[in-house]
């Protein structure tokens, strides 16, 4: 029985910059192959994240960590290199799942009490049938916490929600491929 369909894909090859989409992508124990893999560093030493320099977020990342770090340098008017991510302590990366649905309740001011609906940097849009807004709150995939999905051939946990509360993230439990048409199926 299927719960949804893979209707986006999108990595994130440098933290605070703007995604790329994908029509698929292999999924390794650390998430997305590419997602996440690079930090902003300026100058002085210090990580630097969107919300500390704004323009990182339009600068279209490719994952080529030379051109990927002129563009940054550029965009910021300033000096910065690229470093790689370190992997969490386990060697597991979440993997961010968020609902067409829940954006377009996010965007119509539907959110519940101390959420956000900024952009969530989601690595796989869904899109979920019945999870309308008449259905408010209707957060189906808030109720998947400690259930497994299979999405093509890779099978996620999902574990927790996130701090802004859009979607869900999930761990890795058997790596493969995801695409956009795939279905969400209980695993």
């Amino acid at each position: 029985m299927s719960a949804g369909t893979v209707v986006g894909i999108s990595v994130y090859p440098v933290r605070g910059c703007a995604g790329t989409r994908l029509r698929q992508a292999d999924v390794g124990p650390s998430g997305l192959a590419g997602d996440r893999a690079w930090a902003v560093v300026g100058a002085d030493g210090r990580v630097l994240r969107a919300k500390d320099a704004p323009a990182l977020a339009g600068v279209p990342a490719t994952g080529d960590p030379a051109a990927d770090a002129a563009a940054v340098t550029a965009a910021l008017g300033a000096p910065a290199r690229l470093e790689p991510l370190t992997a969490r302590p386990d060697g597991s990366a979440a993997v961010h799942l968020v609902s067409r649905q829940a954006l377009d309740r996010a965007a119509a001011g539907v959110v519940p009490a101390g959420c956000g609906a900024e952009d969530p940097r989601a690595n796989l849009l869904l899109d979920l049938p019945g999870d309308t807004p008449a259905d408010t709150p209707g957060d189906l995939e808030r109720d998947w916490v400690g259930r497994r999905l299979r999405l093509g051939s890779a099978v996620l946990e999902v574990t927790r929600l996130p701090k802004h509360c859009l979607g869900v993230y999930a761990e890795v439990v058997q790596p493969g491929t995801v695409a956009v048409g795939d279905a969400v199926v209980p695993a």
